[in-house]
């Protein structure tokens, strides 16, 4: 099994550019009108109203963000050693070994939004709208983090088209409840075959599924599939966990990668993720990589000359890499509408 030690991994404070429809917060300083208590408890707050979203981050090796040395994450890639069947000689020291390393980088880009409160609405409001604020800001964040992690690891190269008959997403089609390309127990039996074949390291004795529900409709009424407390103490449940089938734990997402029409015949197409351990990597929301920045009225100096606007944002430093593509099987396939 392939081995990664993280060598770098760093935040940076410069500006990237947003993903679409993401406003970026330019205003980067933290409002000294706010007690210390009251910064942390929002803080904390929106990390746990944002953490929920992120289903594809659940699975990837996590990652802190340290301060102050660059923006690039390094990981090294360890090739196994081979076999020794030779027997010694005795008396005879055999030649050593060496070891063979890959370097695997990714740059952390930064992303961002905020809303704008004004005096009014603070003074007259009957709900406390910083908290609604954070809420609301906090799902974005979340979403846009899960969406970014998201298309990363759907561009794997490991990729099987319905039950491994077909050899293009342009040729999964969807004709009718008995002609169609959608996912079935063979599918994911091939799937898990794939990564066994590969040596894919389990994650606590099984495989993980991202699956869409429209896909989840298709396969959970299968005799084989097993609810969670048929499997496992459901108190170490995963989050969205709903069953488990020929040894992959599903866990199901609204947001799971989907193609409008890409199919034949105008047929939607769904992406469904089986995955090894170690198959990837993502930074780690709680030790940095998001921030809750509020502006109190009267923060905005001449920009604000009658103290109008405060705002709520989020701010978040981000990246996700694929660490060995044959531990990690796309399934794509069509599903009943």
């Amino acid at each position: 099994m392939k081995k990664f030690i993280l060598d770098l991994f760093t935040a940076y404070d410069g500006g990237a550019e947003g993903a679409s429809g993401v406003l970026l917060n330019t205003n980067v300083t933290t409002a000294n009108d706010l007690t210390v208590e009251m910064k942390t408890y929002y803080s904390d707050y929106l990390i746990d109203l944002a953490e929920p979203e992120l289903i594809h981050d659940q699975f990837g090796q996590k990652h802190p963000i340290p301060r102050n040395g660059g923006k690039t994450i390094e990981f090294r890639q360890y090739d196994p050693l081979p076999e020794l069947t030779t027997p010694l000689t005795e008396g005879v020291t055999p030649d050593g070994q060496s070891l063979r390393v890959t370097k695997l980088e990714a740059t952390v880009s930064q992303y961002g939004g905020y809303v704008t409160l004004s005096d009014m609405l603070l003074l007259t409001a009957i709900d406390n709208n910083l908290v609604w604020a954070t809420k609301l800001i906090a799902s974005q964040a979340g979403r846009t983090s899960d969406t970014i992690t998201r298309e990363v690891i759907n561009a794997g190269t490991n990729v099987q088209y319905g039950a491994g008959t077909k050899t293009s997403r342009a040729s999964l089609a969807y004709t009718n409840a008995t002609t169609n390309d959608n996912i079935t127990v063979a599918a994911v039996k091939r799937a898990v075959r794939t990564l066994e074949a590969q040596d894919a390291p389990k994650i606590n004795g099984y495989y993980v599924g991202i699956i869409h529900p429209f896909v989840k409709y298709d396969l959970m009424n299968d005799p084989e599939w097993k609810y969670p407390h048929q499997y496992v103490d459901t108190a170490n449940i995963y989050q969205n966990e709903i069953g488990e089938i020929a040894g992959v734990r599903f866990v199901q997402n609204t947001r799971a990668k989907k193609w409008a029409a890409a199919g034949a015949n105008n047929a939607d197409v769904y992406s469904t993720l089986i995955i090894g351990d170690d198959a990837y990597g993502v930074t780690e929301v709680t030790g940095g990589g998001l921030q809750h920045i509020v502006k109190q009225l009267g923060s905005g100096g001449t920009s604000d000359p009658l103290n109008q606007r405060a705002t709520v944002g989020w701010k978040l430093t981000k990246t996700a890499k694929i660490l060995v593509q044959q531990y990690m099987v796309r399934v794509e396939t069509t599903a009943t509408p």
